[in-house]
Parts: C-alpha cells; structure tokens; sequence
C-alpha cells in the first residue's frame, strides 16, 4: 500500500563518485544539500559568491567567472551605515572594511571558482525566486541589497522569456569555463519566498518551472545550437518532491518556511539515489560509519583507551582511502596525529 506519491524521476546516464568534483550554485537550498555532500567527503564548491536567488544574478556571476573578470574600484560600494565595502553580486562574506580587502576577496572567489569549474562534471543550480532587484540608477542587477535604502532599487517578477535567457547563459558561461563534457542540473528551490505573498511565490515558482522546461527541451531536442555534445541539461524535481512527497508541514522548520534536516536529507538520499550508483552509494554508507565514530569526542587523549581508538580510526581511515578512489581522510588523520 502506496501512502504518498513518489516522483517520478528519470536516471542519467552519467554519474558522481568521490574521484569527480561537482558544484552547487543558487539559493540556500543549493547550501543547504552541498553540505550533506560535503560531510560525506565529497569533492563540492558551493556558491563562490555566496548565496544567489535569481538565474539573471547566476548568469552574471557565471559570465564575470568565465570571462576571467578582474573585479576593480566600480565593481564595490561604500556602505552608508557601517565602515565596510561591499559589491551588489556577491554576499556579505565577501564584504570588507577596506576597498582593496572587498576587491581582493572577489577576485580570490572568482579564481577559486573557475579553478574548481574547469574540473567539475557536473554543476547543480537551484533557482530561488524570479522576482530581481535591480539598481535605479544603472539598471544594474543586484544579488544582494545589503541592508541598503531600499529607495535605491526597483524590484520585478522577470519573464519567462528573460528567464530562459538567463538559463541559457549560465549553460554557456560553464561550457565556456569546463575544459571538457559538463552536466548542468537545474533545479527549483522548494522553499517559499512567504514574504512575497503566496500568490506571488506560485507565480515566481512557476516562470522558473517554465524556464528551466524550456531549456531542458531545447538541448534534449538539439535545438540550443550546442553541436559539440560537450553539454548535457537536466532537471532535478526538488520542488515536486517536497510538494509531492513531504506535503507536511512536519518537514518544515520552525519558522514554517525552510526544510527540517529530515527532509533535506531525505532530499539528499533522492540525489544520491539517481546520480551516485550502488558502489558509490555503498561507499558514502562506509564514510558516514567511520565518520560517526572519527567524530567521537576524547576527553583524555593519554588513556590507554584513546591511544588504541585513535590508532583504529588511523587504520580505518586508511583502509578506506585505499579502498574508495579519489576519497580524502586528511582532516580525520591530522586530528588524530595531532592527539
């Protein structure tokens, strides 16, 4: 007996183990699901710039990052409430109390992210909203406002049309980065912008839908103009599985808005389900053991006991290395050395 619907979801003919790195970009959503991976000692970068809502302030970001953008004094503002830099595409973690610092910390993200991209497989990006903000006086897009006199932007829910068009630059900007074949998932954030009014929210979620539809269909029928075969598209459904599968607000957090961890996880093990196979999914079980125990907190490293857990967990570590390809135990081996 069948007690929810389960989505439907096609597997690729492609997949991700512990030897390839792969990245997720967009809302918090992408942050949220990059960590599960990340603990799990995969080889993952997760939004360079910080968190991006919308696919126009993707598609810039993506376009300065391929185009080898070296970020200068017109790309950062002076805050007009504290003594810290900013720049209206990138987060509050790139901020800066100097000019020079706030630059510095652009150009740092932007080379580790096309140092990182040149490599992945396959980069997951996860739209949040299509409402944008955007400069008055430049018409400049804008990720982040930055607590700024909300007098200076204009706000709008963009087209489907001008959201297709974004999609089909962040393609472009991660073939032109990737030095060989790239997978390039989207995927609708789940998480509801409530503040917009849930009306809008439908509507901001449905221009997404029909975008990313839209260009999925595009390079699965040939028609992008993509020839090279380099570039593949797809959809991941975390906006239906939530919707379809976790339709309980006990998958919710407190604030009744963001995923509890039980359903981000569960969103995880569907991920890992349709892009990882049975040996990598095999592998990820054998890491989450040895990492539960790794994690196990010594309060007197000299006891006879400690020194024998920690000489187990050394051999575990290294056995699985030697086991799984491409898996990386350095920060477990170091802490115990270092006991």
């Amino acid at each position: 007996m069948e007690f929810f619907t389960k989505t439907d979801i096609s597997v690729p003919d492609w997949r991700i183990d512990y030897t390839g790195k792969f990245a997720f970009i967009g809302s918090c959503f992408a942050d949220n699901i990059s960590r599960r991976f990340t603990e799990r000692k995969f080889h993952v970068l997760s939004n360079p710039f910080g968190t991006i809502y919308n696919p126009l302030s993707i598609a810039t970001m993506l376009r300065n990052i391929a185009d080898a953008k070296n970020y200068g004094e017109g790309d950062v503002f002076q805050d007009a409430r504290a003594p810290l830099w900013h720049c209206w595409g990138a987060h509050g973690s790139l901020s800066a109390p100097t000019r020079e610092g706030c630059i510095a910390n652009l150009n740092d993200a932007a080379a580790r992210a096309r140092t990182f991209l040149q490599s992945s497989e396959a980069v997951f990006v996860t739209l949040g909203t299509a409402f944008v903000y955007f400069l008055k006086q430049t018409g400049e897009v804008v990720s982040n406002c930055h607590r700024q006199d909300p007098g200076l932007f204009t706000r709008e829910l963009i087209s489907v049309e001008r959201a297709v068009a974004a999609l089909r630059d962040i393609v472009d900007s991660l073939h032109k980065i990737r030095d060989g074949k790239i997978h390039v998932v989207f995927t609708v954030s789940p998480l509801r912008h409530a503040g917009d009014g849930m009306h809008n929210n439908t509507l901001s979620k449905a221009t997404l839908q029909l975008a990313v539809n839209q260009v999925v269909a595009e390079f699965a029928s040939g028609i992008s103009g993509d020839s090279s075969g380099d570039v593949s598209v797809e959809y991941f459904p975390s906006y239906e599985i939530v919707m379809d599968e976790l339709r309980d607000y006990r998958f919710y957090d407190a604030d009744m808005v963001h995923l509890s961890e039980t359903a981000e996880e569960y969103i995880f093990e569907r991920m890992a389900e349709i892009y990882c196979d049975a040996t990598t999914r095999e592998n990820i079980r054998k890491v989450e053991k040895f990492l539960k125990s790794a994690r196990h907190r010594i309060s007197d490293a000299s006891t006879p006991a400690a020194v024998e857990f920690t000489k187990k967990c050394l051999a575990q570590a290294a056995e699985l290395e030697s086991q799984i390809p491409g898996l990386d135990l350095s920060e477990e081996r170091e802490r115990f050395m270092a006991l």
